[in-house]
């Protein structure tokens, strides 16, 4: 048996050694001021939150429409443990199925303009779902190869879910395009006439940027190309277009996207859960295909009647989603005029930036000491040179609010030098 130079020549290590190694990469961690630090809150999860038993201005939240402690939501998860129970103790094929699980797949699909949909744990397993079922399943075929196409700033989970499938698969290609190069892409998928499955695949919107895909284009080079275009609308989702439809309805392309994948851990009611909407055909598949779907436990029905009602409330008005548009305008106009860079847009993540990671870190210090909770990103979750703030607006913020958010970013950035 032949063994690798690479393998030949390295180190064992023990459980000893690996343990020294992990501490080493902690403590360069902490000495580079990169190392993650759990802030706990107090209180519910809302626009103004308890941190070390003060008040702050909750900036760092998925939750756009402040449902994570709206009262429908929080009645409609107690209806749910008192009728249905805590949890099936099982997963959907078994005895993992209520009535609700179904409803809540029939009411994603409704909302979203497809045929069907299905439930996940969470949105990273219904991206990885998706391409470890489809792609590389031979579907009678021999002497095939499949390519997907992926924009180089989508989220881990597409990432991963890709990572893994072409792993388990050796028969799919990647072309990853520089972020929003439409064009590189569309030149791509000119060259791409031989393979057998094409994928389109980019996050609605961008969690690390704030900006969002023009899903028009992308439908129409997917027509032109046949390809399959899938998008993951965890973050748009309730939170962009007139009515919270998310990005294709931003892009007046409501109903045409071939496959959505998404969240109920955001502006959907803020707990967790993940799903994949699209034709029933390719949904009926992911019930027989889907590893992450068939060896999970259902989401239990708290979740479920929860997130039921989170979208009962966006069909009959949409101004909980007004209010987070408004708000965010408002935040943005205002930051930028005491002189911080943002990257535009219109999402409610609003990247502050702020240049290097010891800064995005002080500054979040700062801040907290000030009552507003926000979190720095830096690399190598963002390009190194490029840390931020990735501010977070809510429905469930007052104005009020927002402005003694934006007065602590005034005084702290001058502190440190990042404004003038």
């Amino acid at each position: 048996m032949t063994t690798s130079s690479t393998q030949a020549t390295a180190k064992k290590l023990t459980p000893v050694d690996l343990y020294g190694a992990i501490e080493k990469e902690l403590q360069s961690a902490r000495e580079n001021s990169t190392y993650k630090v759990e802030v706990p809150i107090e209180s519910q999860q809302n626009g103004l939150v308890k941190v070390g038993g003060k008040t702050c201005v909750m900036l760092a939240s998925n939750n756009y429409l402040g449902l994570a402690n709206h009262p429908r939501i929080r009645e409609a998860a107690l209806y749910g443990l008192e009728k249905y129970g805590f949890g099936m103790a099982s997963v959907r094929f078994l005895c993992g199925t209520q009535p609700i699980h179904i409803e809540l797949e029939e009411a994603i699909a409704r909302f979203l303009g497809t045929e069907a949909a299905i439930l996940h744990s969470s949105c990273y397993a219904a991206n990885e779902a998706f391409f470890l079922a489809v792609v590389g399943n031979e579907f009678g075929s021999t002497n095939y190869r499949d390519i997907i196409y992926s924009d180089q700033l989508n989220h881990a989970s597409i990432i991963d879910g890709i990572r893994v499938a072409r792993i388990a698969a050796k028969t799919t290609d990647l072309k990853a395009y520089k972020h929003g190069d439409f064009k590189q892409l569309t030149d791509w998928l000119a060259e791409g006439n031989d393979y057998r499955i094409s994928i389109i695949a980019t996050d609605g919107v961008f969690s690390m940027e704030g900006d969002y895909a023009p899903l028009q284009d992308f439908v129409q080079a997917a027509k032109q190309s046949s390809a399959l275009l899938y998008v993951d609308e965890s973050h748009s989702t309730g939170v962009l277009g007139k009515t919270g439809r998310g990005t294709p309805e931003q892009c007046g392309v409501h109903g045409q996207v071939d496959v959505i994948s998404g969240t109920l851990g955001k502006a959907l009611g803020g707990a967790m859960g993940g799903f994949i909407a699209g034709k029933r055909s390719l949904i009926d598949f992911l019930r027989q295909k889907s590893r992450p779907y068939t060896f999970s436990n259902t989401l239990p029905p708290s979740v479920v009647c929860a997130a039921l009602e989170a979208i009962k409330m966006l069909e009959e008005d949409n101004s909980l989603v007004l209010k987070s548009q408004t708000n965010t305008k408002y935040f943005r106009d205002e930051i930028k005029r005491l002189g911080f860079t943002i990257l535009d847009g219109v999402h409610p993540i609003v990247p502050v930036m702020v240049g290097e990671a010891a800064t995005a870190m002080k500054m979040s210090t700062e801040l907290l000491n000030e009552g507003v909770y926000v979190r720095g990103l830096w690399y190598p979750v963002v390009p190194k040179g490029e840390a931020r703030l990735r501010v977070q607006i809510s429905a469930a913020h007052e104005i009020a609010d927002l402005d003694l958010a934006l007065a602590a970013f005034k005084k702290v950035g001058k502190q440190l030098g990042v404004i003038q």
